[in-house]
């Protein structure tokens, strides 16, 4: 679930659907989308990355609408409306040549084509006023203006969605070549023994997603099974990680030991991907293997700063002091990711990562000084507390200016009192920062 772009190791992924509903083992792929369509990436030369690749039948396709609320890449808030296309649905279209194929973006073979399954949406809240075969109308709620939508794009014929009376909303699909919905059907049926079957399925994907499931029963009929699919070398190297991170969960040594096999095996995807996966696992022993990855400098560097973020993730502040003395490392990467990772930690730990200040050297003290900033959770009176020394001054300076002044105006004199210097230079950081040419950019 989390925003990371891994940058010099590319793992690549075993395609699978974004969502398990556990009881139920209905799986949901869920496509966000700036233009609310139906629409797919596919290659027709390679198999691996066809649109319907590690998809069932009986999984759904969620469809999202987003748009943009800041300039950050995470900077996106989603439609409250959720619709659904099962996938058995859409390759029955498919099958039909129903739909819209759009050029490779590049020349050579193999380049993705985009497949769309022709639909329409409503533009705005309103009420379905008509419903024939060539056309729908709504109206429209904010002004009773009347829309007609036509029921054939490209020559092809789309089945509505609604019917007279119903009631819309902005980006709600009214008619489409394929069946769409806003609810799944779902009978809770799915137990242990239909992941165990599961665990030996034919497609990698059911695979890996039984894998993950099993963490949720807890027997040692489960836990016989787990076993048994990390000791087949046969499968996937990730099918049996994730194995591996069930037991572990369950705090089984088996689950670890294969994890940390991986982490010693020679391929950097593997070592990667065992980062990620302790990471999930979250527990006080994935968090000391994690500290021993990001200390050992035999690992590679991305490596060690996925060890970092991994430690992030799961916020344990026995790992401050192993943080902090990343910010010594040349790889830049690592000392980033150790420094988001501070961040993280310090939300819940404000004070144990302010009591690093005065015993951290000048390498060490910019990462400190950027994490607590990013925390913002601090008060003046705790900053005044550590001031020692003029590179402790400076990088208060730096936490306390970097803050919105109005958060802090009112402790302001305390830190006056205090330390005029430091005062003086938070007080010209806010009038710098807080101005209209602040990050100002020319070009040309």
């Amino acid at each position: 679930m989390s925003y990371k772009i891994w940058k010099s190791i590319k793992i690549k992924r075993i395609r699978v659907p974004d969502i398990l509903l556990l009881n139920a083992n209905r799986r949901v792929e869920s496509r966000a989308k700036t233009v609310l369509e139906i629409t797919m990436s596919h290659s027709f030369s390679n198999h691996e990355r066809s649109w319907d690749n590690g998809l069932a039948d009986e999984d759904f396709v969620a469809l999202v609408g987003i748009h943009r609320i800041g300039e950050r890449p995470i900077d996106w808030e989603a439609d409250q409306l959720v619709q659904y296309v099962s996938v058995r649905d859409l390759r029955a279209v498919y099958l039909t040549d129903s739909i819209v194929k759009e050029k490779p973006k590049g020349s050579q073979e193999g380049f993705e084509e985009r497949i769309t399954w022709l639909a329409s949406t409503s533009s705005a809240n309103g009420t379905i006023k008509q419903v024939t075969p060539k056309k729908l109308q709504y109206e429209r709620l904010i002004d009773g203006r009347t829309i007609t939508l036509q029921l054939t794009k490209s020559k092809i014929s789309l089945l509505p969605q609604v019917a007279v009376g119903d009631s819309v909303i902005e980006n709600q699909i009214v008619a489409s070549v394929v069946p769409v919905t806003q609810l799944i059907p779902l009978e809770n049926t799915a137990t242990a023994k239909v992941y165990i079957q599961q665990l030996q399925s034919s497609s990698q994907s059911e695979r890996y997603t039984a894998a993950k499931a099993l963490y949720y029963f807890d027997s040692a009929e489960v836990r016989s099974s787990l076993i048994k699919k990390i000791q087949d070398d046969k499968d996937h190297i990730y099918v049996r990680m994730d194995a591996a991170a069930s037991l572990a969960r369950h705090n089984d040594p088996a689950g670890y030991a294969f994890i940390e096999e991986c982490l010693e095996k020679p391929y950097l995807e593997d070592q990667l991907e065992a980062v990620i996966v302790l990471a999930e696992i979250a527990t006080s022993a994935a968090n000391n293997i994690l500290l021993r990855v990001l200390r050992n400098q035999q690992y590679h560097a991305e490596v060690r700063a996925g060890a970092a973020w991994a430690l992030g993730e799961i916020r344990n502040k026995s790992a401050l002091q192993t943080l902090v003395q990343s910010f010594n490392e040349i790889a830049d990467v690592v000392r980033i990711e150790a420094a988001r990772a501070l961040a993280k930690i310090a939300q819940d730990n404000l004070n144990d990562v302010l009591s690093l200040i005065p015993t951290s050297d000048v390498n060490e003290l910019p990462g400190i000084a950027w994490a607590l900033s990013q925390a913002a959770n601090f008060s003046v009176d705790q900053l005044v507390n550590v001031l020692q020394g003029d590179d402790t001054r400076r990088w208060v300076s730096y936490i306390l200016g970097s803050q919105q002044p109005q958060v802090y105006i009112n402790q302001i004199e305390t830190l006056r009192q205090a330390d005029p210097e430091v005062y003086f230079a938070v007080t010209v950081l806010w009038q710098i920062m807080n101005s209209w040419i602040y990050n100002l950019e020319m070009y040309g």
